[in-house]
């Protein structure tokens, strides 16, 4: 008999880890199977089947696809450690106009007038435009995590402050979900253990006359008749 699954499929950088651990906390009888997923390929993937959902950035192309999203990434710039935009710790766009820098083809953040003087050369991934940057080629504007992710000791970073930041999202297929999608987007949007968005809304709390009539009902409903506020019982005549 096959165990139950639900695949999750994420782009370099995203962080699944946290999810990944409440997941096993509340479903420890189901795998929650991680698959790193280019970030080109994201979509295609939830749309496939390949995956059940997908952690992604945005924009991208997803017809097809309800999305939900998560949070805004920084953007930074990626420099050598000895460069000199490492003498602060905020860069602005205008710090960067006359800075080479470097725009691989799998690029994720989308500015329209980013500052700069391109590279003639464009780096298949940025993976290796981090080892052109390493190398002095120039600087590597970048969301924050794929800074980190690629990490080396003889390079840095610094947050652009008026840069577009890159928004992350959930992706799933359009429609009705199953259970363990429903499950995990309530994880990832923080909802408690045996909550659930189809729960119904607690009733509106009553005001006090709508409560004295629905007492006055209740007794009228058990034949017994309520006298008037302030007045004796009426005598039939």
């Amino acid at each position: 008999m096959t165990r139950p699954s639900l695949t999750l499929g994420y782009v370099p950088g995203g962080t699944p880890a946290k999810w990944a651990r409440i997941w096993a906390q509340r479903r420890p009888g189901i795998r929650l199977e991680l698959h790193s997923v280019a970030a080109a390929d994201a979509a295609d993937q939830v749309r496939a089947g390949a995956v059940d959902v997908a952690l992604l950035r945005l924009p991208t192309d997803t017809s097809g696809l309800a999305t939900i999203p998560l949070y805004d990434e920084s953007t930074v710039a990626v420099v050598p450690a000895d460069h000199l935009l490492t003498a602060v710790d905020e860069l602005t766009a205008a710090d960067l106009v006359d800075e080479p820098t470097l725009l691989p083809l799998d690029d994720v953040v989308v500015w329209a007038d980013a500052p700069g003087v391109p590279v003639d050369h464009r780096p298949e991934t940025t993976e290796g435009a981090i080892e052109l940057v390493a190398a002095g080629m120039g600087a590597l504007i970048a969301p924050q995590s794929l800074a980190r992710l690629y990490h080396r000791k003889d390079l840095t970073y610094r947050p652009i402050v008026d840069a577009p930041t890159c928004p992350v999202a959930l992706a799933i297929p359009e429609g009705p979900q199953s259970e363990l999608v429903e499950e995990f987007i309530g994880i990832v949007r923080g909802r408690k253990p045996g909550s659930s968005r189809t729960q119904a809304e607690p009733a509106p709390k009553r005001s006090a006359r709508e409560k004295t009539l629905a007492k006055q009902a209740a007794r009228a409903a058990a034949g017994k008749v309520a006298r008037k506020p302030g007045g004796g019982a009426r005598r039939g005549r």
